[in-house]
This record gives C-alpha cells, sequence and structure tokens, in this order.
C-alpha cells in the first residue's frame, strides 16, 4: 500500500498542475456585497454551470486516482484507507477547487447506503459513476404528511413481476432537479406496524412517470424540489435492502446525513460568514458593547464544541461501531448556532436587516436569518433531535403515546 507521505506527494503534484494555491481571503467592507444565505436565490444558469464544474472537478480528480481512496477496488475505489482519504483533504484544501455543494448528498449519504445496502449490480452500475461525478442523487424521504414522522410514508411501492411500480408524492428533495438518480422510501406493506413495512429502492429521475417541481422559498432561493411519481417503473434490482427493512436502510443514510449537516458548515460558522460577521461588528462600532461580545464568545465556543462531537462520531464510525446519537447532537448544535447569529445581527442591525437601506452589508444578512427555518427541518427537525438526545443520551423516559380512544381533553 502507498504510504501517507507518497500521497501527499503525489496529491501535491496534481493539485500544482490543475488548481492554483488558495490565498487567504480578506473582507472589506463596502466591496463584493453579497447575500448570506444557505439556501440563497440564484439565476438558473450560474447554479447550473456551479453543477457542471464540479463535476468536471470530479472526473479529473478521479481519472487521477483521487476520487474514492478508501472506497473498494472492485467499485472504482482505490482500497487505501481513511487515512489516505483525510490526506488527500488536507492537501486539496490549500488549492482552490470548484464548489463541492451539488455533491454533498451524494457523497454524505447515498452513496454510502448504496455501498451499505445495494445489490450487486446497482454497486457495479452506480458507485463509480457518482464518485466520478458522471452522476448526483438525491434524497426522497420527506412527504408532505410524513416529515418528522418519516415512519409514516405513504408513497405505495407494489410489486409487478420483477419490478416495482412507485405512486406517491416527496417533498422538500434538495437537488432533485440536477439529480440522475434519487434514494427513495416507500410504503410496500400496509398490514404491518409502519415502521416494519417499508422498503427502499433507488430511482432514475428521468424515468417515465417522474416529475420535479421547484419549491419557491422565503429567501427567493429554489433549492428544494416536490416530486411526483406517477407509475414510475424500478427493477428488483434497483431495491436497497429487504422487502420491508427499508426502516433499517433508512437510518443508515439518517445517520449520515446528520452528520454531514452538522460537520458541513461547523455549526453554522463557515469561514467566510464568521470573517463578515467580526467585520460587521467592527463597522458598526460595536466591540466594546457586552451583549455583542457575549453573543460571539458563545457562537465561537458552541461552534467549536459541536465540532469535537462531530468528530468524535465521525471517528467511532470509522472504527466500524454504530453511528449513535452525536449525530442528532451536532445537528441541533447547527440550528441553535444559526439562530444565536440571527439574534446577533437583530441586535446589531435592528430594521435595517429587514427593510432595504441601502446600507452595504445590512440588508444582505436577511437571507441568513430567512434560510434558517428551513435547517431546523432539514436532517430531522429540531424537536425529534431533542427527543432523540433526551432518551438515547439522558435516558428519559420516552414521550406517552397518543391513545386515538381517549379523548383529547384527557377523562374517562
Amino acid at each position: 500500500m502507498i504510504s501517507i507521505e507518497e500521497l501527499t506527494a503525489e496529491a501535491e503534484t496534481f493539485l500544482g498542475a490543475h488548481a492554483e494555491p488558495r490565498r487567504a481571503r480578506e473582507f472589506r467592507w463596502g466591496e463584493g456585497e453579497q447575500a448570506m444565505g444557505l439556501f440563497p436565490e440564484r439565476p438558473p444558469a450560474e447554479e447550473a454551470a456551479e453543477v457542471a464544474a464540479a463535476k468536471a472537478w470530479r472526473r479529473e480528480v478521479f481519472d487521477a486516482g483521487f476520487g474514492w481512496l478508501a472506497g473498494p477496488e472492485a467499485y472504482g475505489g482505490r482500497g487505501l484507507s481513511l487515512e489516505h482519504e483525510r490526506a488527500w483533504q488536507a492537501v486539496e484544501a490549500r488549492y482552490e477547487t470548484p464548489s463541492v455543494v451539488p455533491f454533498g448528498i451524494t457523497y454524505g449519504m447515498i452513496a454510502p447506503t448504496i455501498l451499505a445496502h445495494g445489490t450487486e449490480k446497482a454497486k457495479q452500475l452506480w458507485l463509480e459513476a457518482l464518485y466520478r461525478g458522471d452522476l448526483i442523487a438525491c434524497q426522497l424521504f420527506s412527504e408532505p404528511g410524513a416529515g418528522s414522522d418519516l415512519a409514516g410514508v405513504s408513497t405505495r411501492a407494489e410489486r409487478d413481476g420483477d419490478e416495482w411500480i412507485l405512486s406517491g408524492q416527496k417533498v422538500w428533495t434538495s437537488g432533485a432537479h440536477y439529480s440522475g438518480i434519487g434514494e427513495i422510501l416507500t410504503r410496500t406493506s400496509t398490514d404491518k406496524p409502519k415502521h416494519k413495512g417499508l422498503t427502499m429502492f433507488v430511482v432514475e429521475m428521468d424515468a417515465p412517470g417522474v416529475e420535479v417541481r421547484p419549491l419557491r422559498q422565503m429567501t427567493g432561493g429554489s433549492a428544494f424540489n416536490e416530486v411526483y411519481l406517477d407509475g414510475a417503473r424500478v427493477a428488483d434490482w434497483q431495491r436497497l435492502g429487504e422487502v420491508d427493512d427499508g426502516w433499517r436502510v433508512a437510518l443508515t443514510t439518517l445517520m449520515n446525513e446528520r452528520a454531514a449537516i452538522g460537520s458541513a458548515v461547523g455549526a453554522g460558522m463557515t469561514d467566510e460568514i464568521m470573517t463578515r460577521l467580526l467585520a460587521l461588528v467592527q463597522q458598526l462600532g460595536v466591540g466594546s458593547d457586552a451583549d455583542v461580545r457575549l453573543h460571539v464568545a458563545e457562537i465561537f465556543s458552541s461552534a467549536r464544541i459541536a465540532r469535537y462531537t462531530t468528530e468524535r462520531a465521525t471517528a467511532k464510525m470509522e472504527a466500524g461501531q454504530l453511528p449513535g446519537p452525536e449525530m442528532s447532537i451536532g445537528k441541533l448544535q447547527l440550528t441553535q448556532n444559526l439562530e444565536r447569529i440571527g439574534d446577533l445581527l437583530g441586535h446589531m442591525l435592528g430594521p435595517r436587516l429587514v427593510a432595504d437601506t441601502g446600507e452595504w452589508g445590512t440588508y444582505a444578512w436577511g437571507e441568513l436569518v430567512l434560510s434558517t427555518p428551513g435547517m431546523r427541518v432539514a436532517g430531522g427537525t429540531d424537536e425529534v433531535m431533542r427527543n432523540i438526545i433526551g432518551e438515547r443520551v439522558l435516558g428519559l423516559p420516552k414521550e406517552p403515546r397518543v391513545d386515538a380512544q381517549v379523548p383529547s381533553g384527557g377523562g374517562t
């Protein structure tokens, strides 16, 4: 096996020939005004260009041997260790490369699930294509009537010989409009407890009977979609896991999702957001305000604690252990930190946060504040995360079940 030092040298040579070294970004007040949002409004052509650049870069990286270092060689990986993967990432981080945002769900959630639960044909067909950037994947879980209660999905999958016919509706699907495949949770049995009658499949997003419609958010963007399935067909080999065992497969995806969300933006603390936030404090001359200083300290410390928690959970998974409630802690910490940032912005800017006065660097923050409610829902609501932490970490009793036979007002 190639050593870490040898891989690092290979990576330096490749990146030195194909990318520019990353330079420290210095934010200058009054220059480069840009709205700060998690799901920003962007022209379709700009988004399409970002996706195309990301796919082209992934192909280049994969063909050079760096695309899936820790993946099995049988499916296009290089068969190296996670340490090799981290070494590559450390070197790549020092260079200017196209955004990997379009592949966040692909690598953070879908590809690992296919590797863990897919049929041999599915692994051979899709894993290399995903890691090479030929395909992007999306996650088809939530429905209008089944969000926090994911086991309550009603999208049906009915068997027809060696195929399954899918009918139903999914919602809040990120990136569905540029994805080639989607991981979809369906109901295959109605005579079993709801967690026991689910089955997972991979559906091709351009298949007959699949329709993607963008959802317009209050930020102005359309990062999410609703997806309608009307008689869409999938082959039985596209099934992930056993029939009616889809909940176990879904848990694999959900744990990876919470890890990805919890770590992707460092509990709401990307370098750009923090740099601009500190610049705003200085520009407004409120650095000596005790409330402002307390808010900034809480944001910094919470982000650091969340990062350590996520790293500990990731280390457990890399050691072959099952993911634990740490992922829920990281995800909840993310949304709480975003709320802290919003509170600080409101304290400093007042009406200028929601009313465009023309003053540079004020109203642009409104998009971040409007994005935060979406993060409180994505990857499991804050309420669900608190239940998981309460029950699995603190050992608190489970919430009482609702008895349909007892009137809501109580009594006997």
